[in-house]
């Protein structure tokens, strides 16, 4: 049973949270006015919208209406009347930070010492026994309420069954799209929540932690007893929601979510990211923790694999099993990274020995363009959608091993490139 909620957690995760501003202080002190106020970081420009095709987004509504509607089809068709796809949220799926920026870009715009500080100031705001009943320190969830949505300050503001029915439309995710629509109209259509003010990000989540609607309806907690779940506006409700998906994917008490490794010279890249082994086993292997020590007793023993998320020229990670939960929220590397790292500056742990490489993002076109050129060469990426995931990381490491490269399984930028020439 455990395995199959497992799957199904993972299978419906929250939507890729958007890179946030920093949030105020608890207590906000004015700053000086000779000071002013420091500009924000540069968001990388986005292609244009897509046009959409509004008659074929009506023929995919009736569609959808007579696959999921059933005796719910005619309070599903007073909520979908005069809905109209938005262009906007195509662009923005398709151009997801985790998967497309580099992970130290990523890692480094949210765990900055300001963030970590404003996490310092709620750690109080988690309940005492949300802790003690689910298991998950404080520390994980408070990074996950900063990296979601900046401590509740930004949380979305979109029509959540317009950008779900958008997705839908648009196919790439098409039947989780689909589930997640059909889920948000039963929120509504059973009165737990008005339709104005189910409101969310792009890719449809919700509240201050951006629960997807199966997960709120399944895991929603109303932890103050009013008899409401109220994730948009009650931080105990969010935050023990929360706590409820990380339990329920199998967070493991008493143990963190990994450590920053320091690998041997001569250490065989092609083991990174592949099967999972003991702490014992990569002590063998000259594997060490930077500062020394080694992990606790129950974490040594835990199944562990090394991650590389920005190649050998990276940090490297020994990845242990609530990192993966973490990813049940958000399947990233790169945001499971970030709130682990967030936890361990909550908690006063070194900062990373080792500097992220400042690489270059990757275009939409060389993602795409490097999935193709690897599975048309022999190295099947098992899809070719732009995100580049464990598959297209273990495709292009097994490319590496043939023609007798590093196997770290990074792609970068002039490496696509040189993919696309071999084999777009």
């Amino acid at each position: 049973m455990r395995i199959s909620l497992r799957l199904l957690l993972l299978g419906t995760v929250a939507a890729c949270a958007p890179m946030l501003p920093e949030a105020p202080p608890v207590t906000p002190t004015p700053a000086p006015a000779e000071q002013p106020a420091p500009a924000p970081a540069p968001t990388p420009e986005l292609p244009a919208a897509p046009v959409v095709d509004q008659a074929g987004f009506e023929g995919w509504k009736q569609g959808f209406l007579a696959r999921h509607g059933g005796v719910r089809r005619a309070q599903y068709e007073r909520e979908l009347a005069g809905l109209t796809p938005d262009a906007s949220v195509i662009r923005l799926d398709r151009n997801q930070p985790e998967f497309s920026r580099p992970a130290g870009a990523y890692v480094q715009n949210a765990v900055t010492p300001t963030r970590i500080a404003q996490a310092r100031q709620r750690i109080d705001r988690v309940p005492w026994d949300v802790v003690q009943r689910y298991g998950v320190p404080s520390e994980i969830l408070v990074g996950i309420w900063a990296q979601e949505s900046s401590f509740g300050q930004v949380q979305g503001n979109q029509d959540v069954i317009r950008s779900l029915a958008t997705l839908a439309f648009d196919g790439r995710r098409r039947d989780w799209a689909e589930g997640q629509l059909k889920h948000a109209l039963d929120i509504v259509v059973d009165g737990r929540r008005a339709r104005a003010g189910l409101k969310g990000s792009w890719a449809g989540a919700m509240g201050q932690t951006q629960f997807m609607p199966d997960n709120y309806l399944r895991l929603g907690v109303d932890q103050d007893n009013d008899g409401i779940v109220d994730i948009w506006g009650d931080d105990a409700d969010a935050l023990a929601s929360a706590a409820n998906l990380l339990a329920q994917a199998g967070w493991k008490r008493g143990q963190t979510w990994g450590y920053e490794v320091t690998l041997p010279a001569g250490f065989d890249y092609a083991e990174a990211e592949g099967p999972k082994h003991n702490w014992r086993y990569w002590a063998a292997k000259g594997v060490t923790l930077p500062g020394g020590g080694q992990p606790n007793a129950a974490e040594a023993a835990e199944e562990a694999a090394i991650l590389l998320p920005q190649g050998a020229r990276g940090p490297a990670f020994l990845a242990l099993p609530n990192h993966y939960v973490i990813r049940a929220y958000n399947n990233s590397v790169s945001y499971a990274l970030a709130i682990g790292l967030t936890a361990d500056g909550i908690q006063g742990k070194p900062a990373l020995s080792k500097a992220w490489p400042n690489d270059a993002p990757l275009s939409r076109e060389q993602r795409i363009g490097a999935q193709q050129a690897l599975t048309n060469l022999g190295y099947d990426t098992r899809g070719v959608d732009g995100v580049i995931g464990a598959n297209t990381r273990a495709a292009l490491r097994r490319w590496q091993i043939a023609n007798g490269r590093l196997a770290d399984g990074y792609l970068t930028a002039d490496l696509a490139d040189e993919l696309i020439r071999r084999g777009g």
